[in-house]
């Protein structure tokens, strides 16, 4: 589960397409997923946390599957897939995401939940409110640059060792041409011998 939790993090936090929306303490809110899908899953993106699947819904008109019952109380599902949080607080912002339940997963662009009022710590819990808005663009940025050093550390040792491979070569010409002169010098010795 944790390896899936990962793969849907990164898959998540290199999004480009994310969209503010602005709430208040205790109102009431929608998100629309704009994927064109029969059945998705919501999804929750908290930095640093995992991704939390929140519910799936379904193309009939059936209850939405929740994996956490805590999620009943504050979300629910309406016409179109829309995401409705009821009573929203600090536990709710992060950036909301819609995925189909087909293989490969298409993501609908993320919908970042946020006040602009402060909130008392105590109910902040682990949520700073604004890192928490440039947090996926230095995730990414973080990637970025890691994986450009793991290329250029790769390069480095491609460079080592085929510059150590070329003085292997370079020294067995070397010594094939010290070997090729000792005979031609004992070939012609022989020959100055044999004339004598």
């Amino acid at each position: 589960m944790k390896i899936i939790q990962l793969q849907l993090y990164v898959l998540i936090c290199c999004q480009a397409a994310v969209a503010d929306q602005l709430t208040d303490l205790g109102s009431n809110v929608s998100i629309n997923c704009d994927l064109d899908e029969n059945e998705v899953y919501w999804i929750l993106l908290k930095t640093p946390d995992p991704p939390a699947v929140i519910l799936r819904s379904f193309s009939t008109p059936r209850s939405p599957f929740y994996l956490n019952k805590t999620f009943r109380k504050k979300y629910s599902v309406q016409f179109k897939h829309r995401l409705v949080i009821n009573n929203v607080t600090a536990d709710e912002l992060g950036v909301y995401y819609c995925i189909n339940t087909d293989t490969p997963p298409k993501f609908s662009n993320g919908s970042r939940l946020y006040f602009t009022e402060p909130v008392q710590p105590s109910e902040c819990h682990n949520h700073t409110m604004i890192e928490f808005i440039d947090q996926n663009q230095t995730q990414c940025q973080t990637i970025t640059i890691i994986s450009g050093l793991m290329i250029g550390l790769l390069l480095i040792v491609l460079i080592v060792f085929a510059v150590r491979k070329t003085e292997r070569l370079e020294k067995h010409i070397d010594d094939a041409d010290l070997l090729q002169t000792r005979v031609i010098y004992q070939l012609q010795d022989q020959n100055q011998i044999l004339s004598q």
